[in-house]
């Protein structure tokens, strides 16, 4: 039985998407998944299955719109991708705030064309360092106004994506961990 990761883009922001997470999990453990958690209110779920990290993303997209009558895509990363991610930390010399320091997961790679673009946005003390099918962004005056957290928060990387700051990925392995 493996331990994966699987993140909900775009839910409980302001009135859009809303999911309770006790009823997601309840949803999750209806359809067979195992030892389900979750972690605050944007979409966060670590749970136990024999299906592959594939399957999980299908399933769990279908599953929100047979029960939530949402349409919210789906990134899965397995305990050892997650783990990949918390060792690498290629930004974690600069990065002093772990709320300022996001992590994108994308469902595939970027194009070239995609990161000269987010590498040209980047402002001031700004960093973004790609690796494989994550991001790596540092954002030491605020996600908020930063022209290319907006970036890379919007549709235009290609690929499915979502953020998550550096709190939340280093919670979501203990999870996985338990």
């Amino acid at each position: 039985m493996a331990r994966l990761i699987v993140l909900l883009r775009g839910v409980n922001l302001v009135s859009r998407n809303r999911i309770a997470m006790g009823e997601l999990r309840e949803t999750l453990e209806e359809a067979g998944f195992e030892d389900v958690g979750t972690y605050v209110q944007s979409g966060n779920v670590v749970l136990s299955t024999t299906l592959s990290a594939k399957r999980v993303r299908s399933d769990v997209e279908r599953l929100l719109v047979d029960r939530f009558d949402l349409e919210v895509k789906v990134v899965v990363r397995t305990r050892a991708e997650l783990a990949k991610v918390v060792e690498r930390n290629p930004l974690g010399k600069v990065a002093t705030n772990p709320k300022l320091y996001q992590v994108t997961f994308l469902d595939a790679a970027p194009t070239a064309e995609v990161l000269r673009k987010l590498e040209a946005v980047a402002a001031g003390k700004e960093h973004v360092i790609h690796i494989g099918r994550e991001l790596f962004a540092w954002h030491p005056d605020g996600v908020a106004r930063s022209k290319l957290a907006a970036l890379m928060a919007g549709k235009g990387l290609g690929v499915t994506a979502t953020a998550r700051n550096w709190t939340t990925v280093t919670k979501l392995l203990a999870m996985a961990d338990e």
